[in-house]
Formats: structure tokens, C-alpha cells, sequence
């Protein structure tokens, strides 16, 4: 059987996930997965956090990540820029999100938030069975009053 190609990575991480994730189709936006996917969010100095499809025990289950994003804001994910491994099945994604707090979500004093997103993803045979994230959010700590107070910062000279 052979691999799938890049247009398919591409294919399948825009306009499937990130495309249905926009449209909050989440039936269409599991379909992407595979049955005993894992997703893993890293987030500056936050606890990583980790959903799965078949969640045991105390786990998270992968549905409810995408139910309080798309309960909370109305999401675009754009200026995509792709890394594809055909041969190992897998591709990464830089993007930008744009997150804008729907009326009735506990975000809404917040504001609009954009953030800078790195995604990686596993596949086998041709769904997604690993999707680890990497996301940035530099405008929320001067929205909040703090932008002095940033996560890990870089040695002084």
C-alpha cells in the first residue's frame, strides 16, 4: 500500500481538521483521528495537558478539548506553512490562530486573542493518531497588565 502524499498531509490538516474545527462540525473533526489518538498541548510554563479517544480512567477525553474551544470562541487557524514526511507519516504545521470569544463565553472580557501555533502530526493510515501542540498567546499578558511578568525569560548578559 502506499503512502500517502503531502497534498493529502496538507489536505487533512486544513481543510479536514483545522477546517471543520472552524465550521465546530467536531463529528467531522473526530473523523480525522484515528480510534486510539492522543493529543498533548504544551503551553509556556502551563501543565502539559493530554486528551485521548478512549479515555481511561481519569483522562480527558479528545472531545472535550475541541467542545470548550469551539463553546468558548469563534476560531480561524491561517498563514499555514507546512513541513511534510511522507515516508514516516507524518507533517507539522506553523500557523496563526485567531480566537475571538463568542458572546455568551467566560472569555469575552478577554477579548480577541492571537496566537502563534506549531502542530505536529503522527498518522497511520492516513488519520491522525498523534497530534502534539506547541502554542504561544503574546497578546493575552499585556491584555491582563502582564507583559513585564512573562514566563521563562532569557538570560540577562
Amino acid at each position: 500500500m502506499s503512502k500517502p502524499s503531502r497534498d493529502h498531509y496538507i489536505k487533512l490538516v486544513e481543510h479536514d481538521y483545522f477546517g471543520n474545527v472552524m465550521t465546530e462540525d467536531l463529528d467531522a473533526v473526530v473523523r480525522c483521528f484515528t480510534s486510539d489518538a492522543e493529543i498533548t498541548i504544551y503551553h509556556g510554563d502551563n501543565p502539559i495537558r493530554h486528551f485521548y479517544a478512549n479515555p481511561v480512567g481519569t483522562q480527558q477525553p479528545m472531545l472535550e478539548f475541541w467542545a470548550h474551544l469551539c463553546g468558548n470562541y469563534d476560531a480561524h487557524f491561517g498563514q499555514f506553512q507546512h513541513i511534510v514526511d511522507e515516508v514516516h507519516e507524518c507533517c507539522a504545521a506553523i500557523f496563526i490562530v485567531t480566537l475571538k470569544p463568542k458572546p455568551h463565553s467566560a472569555y469575552l472580557a478577554t477579548g480577541t486573542l492571537t496566537l502563534n501555533n506549531c502542530n505536529y502530526f503522527w498518522c497511520k493510515g492516513g488519520k491522525i493518531v498523534r497530534m502534539t501542540i506547541y502554542y504561544a498567546n503574546p497578546t493575552l499578558g499585556a491584555k491582563l497588565g502582564l507583559a513585564s511578568m512573562g514566563p521563562t525569560g532569557f538570560p540577562k548578559s
